[in-house]
C-alpha cells in the first residue's frame, strides 16, 4: 500500500525522497524491521492474551526429558507469526503482483488449516486435532490453486536474452529479449540446468502436462508442509530452521529479479520476481521475531499454525523462483524429519508382520526426538541442526556459480 502511495507521490508532486520506495532492497529493510517489531513488541501481549484465554500445550508422555515442564505452555503463537510477514507485505510490496498475491493467499489459506487443527486440539480438547484427511484437502485445495495459477497465469513468464551482459569485461548493455510463457524449472548442480516441464511431460500428451504439473506442486507443497510440521518438536527448531531457508530463498529471489545478477550468475531471470524480497525479509523477520519467545526454554509454540504455513510457504516461494528441484538440499532438515518418520513406521509395520513384534530404527522420530532420548540436551540438539541447516543453504548457494 505504502509502495503505491509514494509512488503517486512521486510521479505526480515529485516530492523529495518519495522515490527510495522503488528501491526493493529499501522496502525489504522496512519489510524486515517491521515484522520484528510486530512479533518482538506485540509477541508479549499476544503471549499474554493466549494465556488468558487458557491455550495451552497438551503434552503426551513420550517420555522425553522436560516434556512435562512444556505442559500449558501457549501455543497458537504462528498467529504473530502470520500477522507479522501479512502486513509489512501489504505495506511494501507491490500487491498487485501476481507472486506477491499467490503468497498472502498461501499464507491466509494455510494458516487457516493449522489454526483449525490447534483450535480442535485446544478448545475442543481433542489431541487428535484436525482428521489427517481434512488437512490433506486443504493442501491440494493450495496446492491446485498454486499449481493452475503458475501454469496458466499470463504474467509468470521468464525472460530470455539475446545478447548477455558482460561485467567481467566491464561492459553493461541492455540486451535484446522477449518474455515468454515457458515452464522451465532449475536443474540442480549441473551445466545448462534447465529444464522445461512441457517438453519433459509432453510425451504424455499436451493435454495432460497442466495436470501432471499441478500434481507436481500438490506433491511438493503438501511434502513441504508436513516436514515442516513434523520438525516443529523441539524449541526454536522450525523457526530457526525456515529463518535459514528464507534468506537462502531471499538470495534467490533478488538475483532472479535482475537482469544483470542473473545473467552473470547463469540464473534464470522472472520478471517480477523481484517482489518476492520483499516478502522474504518480512518472512525472514516473523521467523526470527517468533525465536525471540520461541528459544529454549520457549514462552510460546506456534501450534500447527505456524508450522504448516512455513513449510507450505517456503514450497510456494521456491515454485514461483522455479527453485523447487533445490528442495531437498535446501529443505534438507525438513525431508530428514520427514524421511525418518516414513522409515520408522514402515520398518516397524514390516517387521511386525514377519517376526510378529515391531522393530524400529531409531529410539523415537522424528529424529530430533532419537537425539533426546540419546540423552542430548534439546539446545544443543537445535544449534547442531541449525548448523547443519546453514551448510545446506551454503551449497544449494554455490549453485549460483556453475556455469
Amino acid at each position: 500500500m505504502l509502495y503505491h502511495l509514494f509512488d503517486y507521490i512521486d510521479n505526480a508532486f515529485d516530492f523529495p525522497g518519495a522515490g527510495v520506495f522503488r528501491y526493493i532492497s529499501f522496502r525489504a529493510g522496512m519489510a524486515a524491521m517491521v515484522s520484528l517489531i510486530i512479533t518482538i513488541s506485540f509477541g508479549k501481549a499476544m503471549i499474554n492474551w493466549i494465556q488468558r484465554k487458557q491455550i495451552g500445550e497438551t503434552v503426551r508422555d513420550l517420555g522425553l526429558e522436560g516434556q512435562n515442564e512444556k505442559k500449558g505452555t501457549p501455543t497458537m503463537g504462528g498467529l504473530m507469526m502470520i500477522a507479522a510477514i501479512i502486513f509489512p507485505t501489504l505495506l511494501f510490496a507491490d500487491i498487485y503482483n501476481v507472486y506477491i498475491i499467490l503468497l498472502l493467499v498461501s499464507v491466509v489459506w494455510l494458516g487457516g488449516i493449522g489454526f483449525l487443527d490447534d483450535y480442535i486440539k485446544v478448545f475442543r480438547k481433542n489431541k487428535e486435532g484436525l482428521a489427517g484427511k481434512f488437512k490433506i484437502i486443504g493442501q491440494v485445495g493450495i496446492g491446485i490453486i498454486v499449481g493452475a495459477t503458475l501454469f496458466f497465469h499470463d504474467d509468470v513468464v521468464v525472460r530470455e536474452f539475446q545478447n548477455p551482459v558482460s561485467i567481467e569485461e566491464g561492459l553493461v548493455e541492455t540486451p535484446a529479449f522477449k518474455d515468454v510463457k515457458d515452464m522451465k524449472t532449475t536443474i540442480p548442480f549441473m551445466k545448462n540446468n534447465e529444464l522445461n516441464y512441457e517438453n519433459f511431460l509432453g510425451f504424455l500428451g499436451e493435454d495432460f502436462t497442466p495436470y501432471l504439473y499441478i500434481l507436481l506442486v500438490i506433491f511438493i507443497i503438501t511434502a513441504v508442509s508436513n516436514g515442516a510440521n513434523i520438525t516443529d518438536g523441539i524449541d526454536g527448531l522450525a523457526a530457526g530452521t525456515s529463518a535459514i531457508i528464507g534468506l537462502a530463498i531471499a538470495i534467490f529471489a533478488y538475483i532472479s529479479g535482475n537482469a544483470i545478477f542473473s545473467q552473470y550468475l547463469n540464473i534464470m531471470f522472472i520478471p517480477n520476481s523481484g517482489e518476492l524480497v520483499i516478502f522474504c525479509a518480512a518472512f525472514l523477520g516473523a521467523c526470527v521475531g517468533f525465536l525471540w519467545y520461541n528459544s529454549y526454554p520457549a514462552q510460546v509454540f506456534m501450534g500447527d499454525t505456524g508450522s504448516l504455513m512455513l513449510g507450505g510457504v517456503i514450497a510456494v516461494l521456491c515454485l514461483t523462483l522455479r527453485k523447487e528441484l533445490l528442495i531437498p538440499v535446501l529443505c534438507g532438515i525438513f525431508v530428514i524429519e520427514n524421511v525418518s518418520v516414513i522409515l520408522q513406521v514402515s520398518y516397524f509395520k514390516y517387521t511386525r508382520k514377519k517376526y510378529g513384534e515391531g522393530r524400529r530404527i531409531f529410539r523415537m522420530s522424528p529424529l530430533h526426538h532419537h537425539y533426546q532420548k540419546g540423552g542430548i540436551p534439546e539446545s544443543k540438539i537445535v544449534t547442531r541442526f541449525w548448523i547443519v541447516g546453514i551448510l545446506l543453504a551454503i551449497i544449494t548457494l554455490a549453485t549460483l556459480k556453475l556455469r
